[in-house]
């Protein structure tokens, strides 16, 4: 193997690691959650845009109007877990790039387009939410995210000032009984990489 990272870990984070559909009643904590996203925000995206917001949904009321909104079976997951993320991507990200990017003052203006910040937001937010899948692994966790949701019922629940745009759900906790399903296939490296 010409990997640095040790076995272990490489089964931790993917080998090894599922998404669980059933989840135990053990809660997860807010620090545990902290100590996750102090990992994965070091994680690079384009221009250092962080777009990520995350929403934990604590409350009943909260989870509620969340389940509501849930296609098929993916509702009781979201009743059952004992931690319930949204993962949204942030429309206004660039206000804080003066921050985040202080070696280019102009970042800021390459955003001015709703459209293309939207897009930039879309693909970056989705990209941090992969990271933060691997950092609740890391922590020994299981995710189990899901987009099978009326995502525009979550944005006018949860972001109904259209400054944020849900990505994904994602319940979190220490697995239940008969969390897994059959592992699905998987390609093969010269299925999908190519040399040009």
């Amino acid at each position: 193997m010409s990997l640095e990272l040790d076995a272990a870990a490489q089964d931790l984070l993917f080998r090894e690691a599922r998404t669980a559909n059933t989840f135990s009643s053990e809660p997860v904590s807010d620090e545990t959650l902290q100590a996750v996203y102090d990992l994965v925000k070091y994680a690079p995206t384009s221009m250092n845009q962080q777009p990520l917001r995350i929403v934990l949904i604590r409350s009943e009321d909260a989870r509620e109007r969340l389940v509501k909104t849930m296609y098929g079976p993916n509702g009781a997951k979201v009743a059952q877990a004992p931690l319930v993320a949204i993962l949204a991507a942030d429309l206004e990200f660039h206000e804080l790039m003066p921050k985040l990017f202080p070696h280019f003052p102009e970042a800021k203006d390459m955003f001015a387009d709703p459209a293309i910040r939207e897009a930039s937001a879309v693909q970056n937010g989705t990209m941090q939410a992969a990271y933060f899948l691997l950092g609740i692994r890391a922590a020994g966790l299981c995710a189990g995210p899901m987009i099978g949701f009326d995502a525009d019922a979550v944005n006018r629940e949860f972001f109904p000032d259209g400054k944020q745009k849900v990505l994904l759900v994602m319940n979190i906790g220490k697995p239940g009984e008969n969390a897994w399903w059959p592992r699905s296939p998987r390609l093969e490296y010269d299925e999908v990489v190519t040399a040009a």
